[in-house]
């Protein structure tokens, strides 16, 4: 059974989550993953990319039966590995025991306080996490796949742990609840497939026994139209038909100040981006590394009457990713007119700053 571990809400007059997707187009022409990677880079800009299951749903909505057979996606093999957390999260902290990290295995248990490389395929009980409820532990043993199924079906997802606090913090929970005191499955794991936009997603929605690089040659993804979308890897030399996706945030390379940004924004997009989810703020992390500054403005304002922080769009500030000493109102606020910019660099936390430093945006075409 699972056990909860509840945590009270701070939420109030907030969603959860924001449901943002990509921008989808089913391009029904046969050609090999290269061409169709070529198209999309052309006519809009890149093969699709999928972050979470709201952008999967999406995505099969768009193809919506009209292709008897495969459909290509952005998810290409490399030959480097790379450790992702199940949720989406960057593999930023990283508590390995001694020489662990060199290990040959794909998936990660947490045992007395440390993380070890096992194979994926080895059952174990594991921890979930829940907006609502906070870490759910579960005794039940599963592959870490099953798990990982199992948390996202019930919960959110397979924990994360982002440093060394939600580290302690998992280690005395996991303590005070299995009892038989051995190895659980987190959520983090690593593989060769990269997204052809280079973005960071871990999204994964593999077929039954998929991927299985039969011959040595399959380095490419296919969604399986008879198989509700679920993905195979296939060699990128056959030709199907494809979805490219369109970017609805956009950085823009000009200095300006927090209100010049504002106003560039709605004159030539929309707005400036609110950042209401982690959803939001992965699909930021993802475009922020083409600025030239080491912040950008985000749509984020010191409401100094109400000493609270909006977005632009009016919206309360319910997802918060603020760096440590930041996100509190100062006492001379009206003095500095604090904005909220995100580092392009390390975690890309947020900042407050005064709103007359010249700085990159990201403007959103939603």
């Amino acid at each position: 059974m699972a056990k909860l571990l509840y945590f009270p809400l701070l939420m109030a007059l907030c969603s959860i989550s924001e449901c943002v997707q990509h921008q989808y187009h089913f391009i029904n022409e046969n050609k090999t993953w290269a061409d169709a990677l070529r198209y999309c880079r052309e006519k809009y800009t890149d093969l699709a990319t999928v972050d979470n299951m709201n952008d999967m749903i999406q995505l099969n909505k768009t193809v919506n039966d009209r292709s008897n057979q495969y459909v290509w996606i952005g998810l290409q093999r490399t030959s480097v590995y790379n450790w992702h957390w199940s949720s989406g999260d960057p593999a930023l902290f990283l508590n390995w025991a001694s020489k662990e990290k060199v290990g040959s295995n794909e998936c990660t248990v947490l045992y007395n306080g440390q993380w070890i490389n096992e194979a994926c395929n080895n059952t174990r009980f594991f921890i979930c996490y829940n907006m609502s409820t906070g870490l759910v532990f579960v005794n039940q043993s599963m592959t870490w796949r099953t798990a990982q199924s199992y948390c996202r079906q019930n919960h959110i997802d397979l924990v994360s742990v982002r440093n060394q606090n939600e580290s302690q913090q998992l280690e005395k929970f996991i303590n005070d609840r299995n009892s038989s005191g051995s190895a659980v499955w987190i959520g983090l794991f690593r593989d060769t497939w990269q997204w052809s936009d280079q973005s960071n997603s871990s999204f994964r929605y593999w077929n039954t026994g998929e991927p299985n690089n039969a011959g040595g040659i399959q380095n490419c993804i296919g969604m399986n139209q008879h198989a509700k979308g679920r993905w195979h890897d296939i060699s990128g030399t056959g030709s199907f038909p494809f979805v490219c996706h369109e970017d609805k945030l956009i950085v823009i390379q000009q200095n300006l100040s927090w209100s010049e940004a504002l106003r560039y924004c709605r004159q030539n997009h929309v707005d400036l981006v609110s950042v209401q989810s982690v959803e939001m703020q992965h699909r930021v992390m993802n475009v922020v590394k083409l600025a030239s500054t080491e912040a950008v403005w985000l749509g984020l304002h010191n409401f100094c009457s109400v000493n609270m922080w909006l977005w632009v769009s009016g919206d309360m500030v319910c997802y918060q990713n603020w760096a440590p000493g930041n996100g509190s109102t100062p006492e001379n606020c009206k003095l500095e007119n604090r904005k909220g910019a995100v580092q392009s660099g390390g975690d890309q936390t947020w900042i407050s700053l005064p709103e007359s430093h010249r700085l990159n945006f990201i403007c959103t075409k939603y």
